[in-house]
């Protein structure tokens, strides 16, 4: 909490309202997520651009946005209070023994190539926490079942839900150096009408940049839809067509030249890949621990 040159700002509630409202594109949304009205949300923030000087989000009747200010301070808020939450969480943990089972739910492709293999290190650092795996899809609520804790990829469409970000990155469109050579090389999105797309989870219709600097979906065709991340690598692997995904999919294949990159200079931002669980007033320490552990462990690999 400070003194300002234009008033009186708590910094620490005025940054969680000013995340939590472009995170979830609603004041109202915000507000039940932070147990605050929505005109005290509204406060908070007129407040923060009032001490900042300058407009951090831009309002109209139909839509929100950041403004470019906004877009640079939200990014720096977000690291902040993942930080205070980490420092948070890591206090909790040496007043509270973690133990018990964690019930959690992921994509196979994730838990395969990302949490298996460092399990044992989970273990050897919490041998009172065990840890009853489930593998899953995309789901309209990710804590449907009773999950402690879900990996959860796109946007969550239930403001009560708590979520850390573990993978930001680029939406990449790829294929094998095989099926470029005999089919070529698309050059532009709408390339892709004449090639056999493999059409995971998220359907028929993928994102690129236009020339304007904005979003465009482009419909793509192919003889072959899965919904395994794992199968929409490897098919494209084998040389069945061209397939898109966030980067962490593919990261391996594209580092030993198994699949190639396409159509680079029209990515867009991928949809998060997060860690998602129900709020309440005090998470138990065996879920935080594995919290910790997944946004460690993706941190500790390389950035896109």
């Amino acid at each position: 909490m400070s003194i300002g040159r234009r008033g009186h700002v708590n910094k620490f509630q005025a940054m969680q309202c000013f995340v939590t409202v472009a995170d979830l594109g609603s004041f109202t949304a915000a507000g039940r997520k932070l147990m605050l009205s929505t005109s005290a949300v509204t406060k908070h923030i007129n407040r923060l651009e009032e001490h900042l000087g300058v407009q951090l989000l831009v309002r109209s009747t139909r839509q929100m946005h950041l403004s470019e200010a906004g877009a640079d301070y939200f990014e720096r808020c977000k690291l902040i209070l993942e930080e205070v939450d980490e420092a948070e969480d890591a206090i909790l943990d040496a007043c509270s023994s973690a133990s018990g089972t964690v019930r959690v739910a992921m994509p196979p492709a994730f838990a395969r190539r990302t949490l298996i293999p460092a399990l044992p290190r989970f273990f050897a650092e919490h041998p009172a926490v065990s840890v009853d795996l489930k593998l899953k899809g995309q789901t309209t609520n990710p804590i449907e079942n009773g999950y402690d804790l879900v990996v959860h990829s796109g946007r969550l469409p239930d403001s009560r839900l708590i979520n850390r970000i573990l993978v930001r990155g680029r939406q990449k469109t790829v294929a094998s150096p095989e099926y470029l050579r005999r089919f070529g090389v698309p050059k532009v999105p709408a390339d892709l009408e004449t090639h056999n797309c493999i059409i995971g989870a998220f359907g028929p219709s993928w994102s690129f940049t236009d020339p304007a600097g904005g979003e465009t979906l482009i419909r793509v065709n192919g003889n072959f839809t899965t919904d395994s991340g794992d199968i929409l690598r490897e098919s494209a692997i084998a040389g069945l067509g061209v397939s898109q995904a966030t980067w962490w999919l593919f990261r391996d294949a594209l580092e030993t030249g198994a699949l190639e990159p396409v159509l680079t200079e029209f990515e867009v931002e991928a949809e998060p890949i997060s860690i998602v669980f129900p709020a309440q007033k005090n998470t138990p320490a065996k879920v935080r621990v594995f919290a910790d552990f997944l946004v460690k462990l993706t941190r500790e690999n390389h950035a896109p």
